[in-house]
């Protein structure tokens, strides 16, 4: 009967732990809450009838029957060093240009790649497994010395008490940042409001505390999570980098930080941060920046550290600010593409220095999940230049039952059903001719990154779609002065220098108005290089999209995007009313080179240059009949550098690309 219980109790635990890792690591869980939880009280009531069969890793034994007489200081194998932050990215650059430097006079001369981690809002762990099982759980404290709170650790359900891998070193020390959700918070405060007890005032305060409590049963009623992101001490453990440890990390059962990524350029992780600050509001714990490293282990230990800090890696923050206010309505915009974003209107708060009277709620999704009603308290966070968007409700202060809100199954200016992107989480008025849509439209078309039309602000906008004197883009061109004069706030003065700069827009070229007619993933740069390689519209409109993917750093989704714009109804229509209103579908001969000294040459610029800006230099290029590439390959055919090169200047040395500097650049473009 034995033998039979202790095969059923390992067939439990190991389904157990199989639905920890889908939950906790993969986040995919497999069964639901109450079906994990009848396969826990089985195993819970095996092993009371068999408690010589109970293990210190089995799943039932998360929480401790008696609280520790106080926190065990522990020695740490390898010190828990704190990291160097900067808020600049200009500063982030330069640290990167040292490591560089450091490396080639270490004599590492090759190629440098970057890994880029969200920076976790939480408390920093370091766990000891010996022979894949969790001994030890210690905090960093003074880096050197930290506290034994291994008693709690065991208490949270993302760390496993046991490895999930066959192959395993002796012991090794896994760190990492315990941390909980902002959903879990709101939970957590409203069952504090009913136990009359205080509200938490953020997520950081509760980890922080729930982490040192001498009894494992009241941080075990907290939820607190788990992300690994690195290793201290990890003899016999054989990889190569960073991103080696992550994907061991994730087979092992231990949750990795989500959103990792690794660079070959610090420019192209720059710029991927610089998008990501907008995209934190999809995550559901607190973010304070990013974690950048060096990738490769042989290179980390080539840098060392200094006495405080590692130097193989930064802290790239940026300015958090966050207030409370009072949720007075949700109001919805269309956007030029038919995106309905939900808008909150907010009791005005200071924030940031200004006074905030409004915030982003992104999608319908969102809301849902956020679950924000009209009359809640709003947590709302300000991070770098984003515009402000909604961090949690404060349920635990919500009065009375304020009904959800409904998303409108209607657009709200034209009244045409609404739809919902296959497979996401937009919803869009697919009418074209919306005058929403047609507003925003136009206030791109005239932007000064597209057309450039001066004087026509989003006020004359709106005057010009609500009166019908502008319906598309082509209208524009036919607006005469005595039309616009009756306009609010227009006379005869302002109405003709409006007229006379509608006109001069008409000889932009082909790039800017690719680029202001708002097709989906195309800007400035993808314009340029499509014009590059089809200098008219009408070669343009021909080219198929296996001929568009194979333009330089284009690639197969922005060319099916092109695509399929320009083989549209209202893509074909827009050209040719554009063309009937006497603007410019061609790149104009001046800029176009039909052969020069640099024909069939690719070429990659990085540092600084005493004779041109970047976009000067890359426009040289192009004159000369160059191509002008933003990464260096086996097919650049000259690496262009000038003061300050980074790691660009190393892979084209490496690949064996000739290096020129400014000098012998002007020779090329003037040669012929």
């Amino acid at each position: 009967m034995t033998a039979s219980a202790a095969a059923t109790i390992a067939t439990l635990r190991a389904r157990i732990r199989h639905h920890d890792r889908k939950y906790y690591v993969e986040a995919s869980p497999e069964i639901t809450d109450r079906e994990y939880d009848r396969l826990l009280d089985e195993l819970r009531e095996l092993e009371a009838k068999h408690p010589h069969l109970v293990t210190a890793d089995s799943p039932t034994q998360r929480v401790g029957d008696e609280p520790v007489a106080a926190l065990r200081p522990v020695r740490h194998r390898v010190p828990m060093l704190s990291i160097d932050n900067t808020y600049s990215a200009d500063d982030l650059v330069a640290w990167g240009r040292r490591v560089e430097k450091l490396l080639a006079d270490a004599g590492d001369a090759g190629p440098v790649e970057w890994v880029l981690e969200l920076k976790i809002d939480g408390v920093a762990m370091s766990l000891r497994y010996d022979d894949g099982r969790l001994t030890l759980a210690a905090t960093r404290g003074n880096g050197v010395t930290g506290d034994d709170v291994t008693h709690n650790v065991r208490t949270i359900h993302g760390v496993p008490l046991m490895l999930d891998r066959a192959e395993l070193p002796g012991s090794i020390e896994v760190r990492g940042e315990v941390y909980m959700t902002n959903s879990d918070l709101v939970t957590l405060n409203e069952a504090q409001a009913e136990a009359g007890l205080p509200p938490f005032a953020n997520t950081r305060n509760v980890v922080a505390g729930s982490i040192r409590l001498l009894d494992p049963r009241e941080s075990a009623a907290r939820p607190l999570r788990f992300f690994c992101h690195g290793v201290g001490d990890a003899a016999g453990l054989d990889l190569a980098s960073q991103a080696d440890l992550r994907a061991w990390a994730v087979q092992a059962g231990l949750p990795a930080a989500p959103g990792t990524q690794v660079f070959s350029s610090l420019d192209a992780l720059v710029e991927r941060g610089t998008e990501l600050i907008g995209e934190l509001h999809a995550l559901d714990f607190e973010v304070d920046g990013f974690v950048v490293k060096v990738n490769r282990f042989a290179q980390q230990r080539l840098l060392g550290t200094t006495a405080k800090s590692p130097r193989w890696a930064i802290a790239w923050k940026f300015e958090k600010f966050e207030a409370t206010t009072t949720l007075v309505g949700i109001r919805v915009q269309v956007g030029r593409g038919g995106t309905i974003t939900p808008v909150a209107d907010l009791e005005p708060v200071e924030l940031a220095g200004t006074i905030v009277r409004r915030a982003s709620l992104h999608n319908a999704d969102e809301i849902a999940r956020k679950d924000i009603r009209i009359g809640d308290v709003l947590v709302v966070e300000k991070a770098g230049k984003v515009i402000p968007h909604v961090v949690r409700v404060e349920k635990h202060l919500r009065k009375g039952h304020p009904r959800a809100w409904a998303f409108p199954t209607e657009c709200p200016e034209c009244g045409t059903a609404v739809v919902k992107d296959e497979e996401g989480v937009y919803i869009r008025c697919p009418n074209v001719d919306c005058p929403a849509r047609c507003r925003e439209r136009l206030r791109f078309f005239a932007s000064r990154g597209a057309m450039d039309i001066e004087g026509l602000g989003d006020k004359l906008v709106e005057q010009l779609v609500s009166t019908g004197l502008v319906k598309n883009y082509a209208d524009l061109y036919s607006l005469a002065a005595d039309q616009l004069e009756p306009l609010e706030r227009m006379g005869r003065k302002s109405a003709t220098a409006l007229v006379e700069q509608i006109a001069a827009s008409r000889s932009r070229g082909l790039v800017r108005v690719l680029n202001a007619l708002g097709i989906r993933h195309v800007g400035p740069r993808v314009a340029s290089l499509l014009c590059e390689r089809f200098p008219t519209i009408e070669k343009l409109q021909a080219a198929s999209v296996d001929d568009l993917a194979n333009v330089p750093e284009i690639g197969e989704i922005i060319a099916a995007s092109v695509h399929e714009w320009l083989a549209s109804d209202d893509g074909r229509q827009t050209i040719q009313a554009l063309g009937a209103a006497g603007l410019t579908l061609d790149v104009p001969e001046a800029d176009r080179v039909a052969g020069g000294p640099l024909t069939g040459k690719t070429l990659v610029v990085t540092g600084t240059l005493p004779g041109f800006s970047r976009q000067e230099a890359e426009a040289a290029i192009r004159q000369a009949g160059g191509r002008a590439s933003s990464s260096v390959s086996k097919k650049t055919d000259y690496l262009l550098a000038g003061e300050d090169a980074g790691s660009k200047l190393a892979n084209a040395k490496k690949l064996g690309v000739p290096v020129i500097d400014e000098a012998a650049f002007r020779k090329l473009i003037a040669a012929g």
